[in-house]
C-alpha cells in the first residue's frame, strides 16, 4: 500500500476556510476518483511562527500504478483548483511513502 503525502503551509488569513474547503469539496473530489481507500489530515502541532498553519494530507492507495494513474489523469485539474481558490496563500509539497508494516505489535 502506497501512502501520497501532501504537506501544505496555508497561510492564516484562510487557513480555516481552506480546511473547511478541504473536507467539504476537495477531498471528496479527490476521493471520488477511486483511486483512494481512505484518507486523513493532520495538523503539525509545533512550529515556528510563519503567518500559516502546516497540515499533513494523506491519501491511501493500493499501489504504485493506481498513483501514477490519478496523477496523470484527475491531479492536473485537481491541483488547479487549489491554485486558482487559493493563489499565493500556500506551498505545498508532495511525497510518497511504502507502507511496510501496519499494527506491528500484534504481529508478535
Amino acid at each position: 500500500m502506497i501512502i501520497y503525502n501532501v504537506t501544505i503551509n496555508i497561510d492564516n488569513s484562510v487557513a480555516e476556510e481552506w480546511l473547511d474547503w478541504m473536507k467539504s469539496t476537495h477531498i471528496p473530489e479527490v476521493m471520488a476518483t477511486g483511486y483512494f481507500l481512505n484518507n486523513q489530515i493532520a495538523r503539525l502541532l509545533h512550529e515556528e511562527d510563519n503567518g500559516g498553519t502546516t497540515y499533513a494530507v494523506q491519501y491511501t492507495c493500493r499501489n504504485l500504478e493506481d498513483l501514477e494513474e490519478y496523477q496523470r489523469e484527475h491531479a492536473p485539474e485537481l491541483q488547479a483548483k487549489v491554485l486558482e481558490r487559493y493563489p499565493e496563500k500556500f506551498v505545498a509539497f508532495r511525497s510518497l511513502l511504502e507502507i511496510v508494516g501496519r499494527d506491528v505489535e500484534k504481529d508478535q
